[in-house]
């Protein structure tokens, strides 16, 4: 085969190539403005802010990204994480003993127990029993409570962390591209070069004998 054809060929399979990046990186960029968007709206939308620097206590200030944004609205789904983490993980941890919203069910169900024996009963302690009770609910309804918002905001980062990647990935695809286009543009400019009858690896001809 002649080196000419060669290098053409090679160089428009490249081109090729280059298209399909250019257009593989192009969707990741739409998905990933669309990711970034979309996160962006709905936190916006729950007009979430951090406390003001002044308003942390010890502990939280001991969380960077609390101390960064400090009175700032959540917008961005790193945020998101600092908040559920690192503000409302830590607020939790104080009520019922770190205990979670289900790990609580069994504590009220036992006092629940108590409470409608005592009332059978006629037991004098039952007033104490019910203030238990309350108590016991008012705090796993909290838990429930909070758990749920950070369920809700480290989904909200889980989405934007694909819109991260995404972007990222669109970069590969570019570069990607841009090197094959290089590429492909030096293979025209060597095909143009080279002398129409060149041939690719050629078997050298055999010398005469003798």
């Amino acid at each position: 085969m002649k080196r000419r054809t060669l290098d053409i060929l090679f160089s428009i399979g490249g081109l090729g190539l280059a298209a399909l990046l250019l257009v593989i990186g192009i969707v990741l960029t739409t998905n990933a403005n669309f990711a970034n968007d979309y996160v962006r709206d709905q936190l916006s939308e729950q007009n979430i802010r951090f406390t003001p620097a002044e308003n942390l206590s010890e502990e939280e200030k001991k969380a960077d990204c609390l101390v960064e944004n400090a009175g700032k609205l959540m917008t961005t789904g790193k945020q998101a994480e600092c908040y559920a983490n690192e503000y409302i993980g830590l607020h939790l941890k104080g009520i019922a003993g770190g205990q979670t919203y289900a790990s609580l069910g069994g504590p009220e169900r036992e006092i629940q127990g108590k409470v409608e024996a005592a009332r059978q009963a006629n037991d004098p302690a039952l007033p104490e029993l019910e203030k238990q009770l309350a108590q016991l609910q008012g705090q796993r309804e909290t838990v429930f409570k909070g758990e749920t918002l950070r369920g809700l905001l480290l989904t909200s980062y889980g989405f934007s962390e694909f819109g991260v990647k995404a972007q990222q990935g669109a970069l590969a695809m570019y570069l990607g591209a841009g090197l094959l286009f290089l590429l492909s543009i030096a293979g025209f400019v060597h095909a143009a070069r080279t002398p129409k009858n060149e041939t690719f690896a050629a078997p050298e001809r055999e010398r005469a004998t003798a």
